[in-house]
């Protein structure tokens, strides 16, 4: 059976998210690329594919979850096992702290930690059904440290972090990897 991977959060074709998609259909994964723009993740989708490699690119916004429920549903709709998910969604979110304004900082959470949630929850309904899987999610130093102008960038990488252990408690036992 054909194992899958879904990165979320490609933009570049020079960015990470690009590369832990080529990274993953070079192991063999029929990968799917997920991004708010589709012609960017189409590229990268094409990019796999002209490698020799297996690709569907799925546009999804990670902040609402009936998009997430949708990409998730779509990724079932793929003949293969769900094995890999990484959420590499969030961009720096700069703005000076004392004149932001709450959606902004709203925005950055919902972005960065919220979608994070959402993606868990979906992608491990399926692996539990299979009983295997990993999820891992890029961080930042910024969830350690947080300093103007990136203090909502930091909060929500911060939450995304207690996010990732909370799973990574309730899932390990289940044979789900979360890092």
């Amino acid at each position: 059976m054909t194992k899958i991977a879904s990165v979320i959060g490609v933009g570049a074709r020079q960015g990470l998210g690009a590369s832990l998609c080529m990274r993953a259909a070079k192991a063999g994964h029929h990968v799917v690329v997920g991004g708010r723009t589709l012609e960017k993740i189409e590229k990268i989708a094409d990019d796999i594919v002209s490698a020799g490699g297996l690709a569907t690119p799925i546009a999804v916004d990670v902040t609402q979850p009936k998009n997430v429920a949708d990409f998730f549903q779509r990724t079932k709709e793929i003949d293969g096992q769900l094995d890999f998910v990484t959420y590499n969604v969030g961009n720096a979110f700069i703005q000076d702290s004392l004149s932001m304004d709450p959606e902004f900082f709203e925005e950055a959470w919902r972005t960065c930690c919220f979608g994070g949630f959402l993606c868990v929850q979906q992608a491990a309904a399926e692996m539990l059904h299979h009983g295997k899987g990993t999820i891992l999610f890029t961080g930042a130093t910024a969830s350690l440290r947080a300093k103007d102008p990136f203090i909502a960038f930091a909060s929500g990488k911060a939450a995304l972090r207690a996010v990732a252990q909370g799973f990574a408690r309730e899932l390990g036992p289940k044979n789900i990897h979360v890092g």
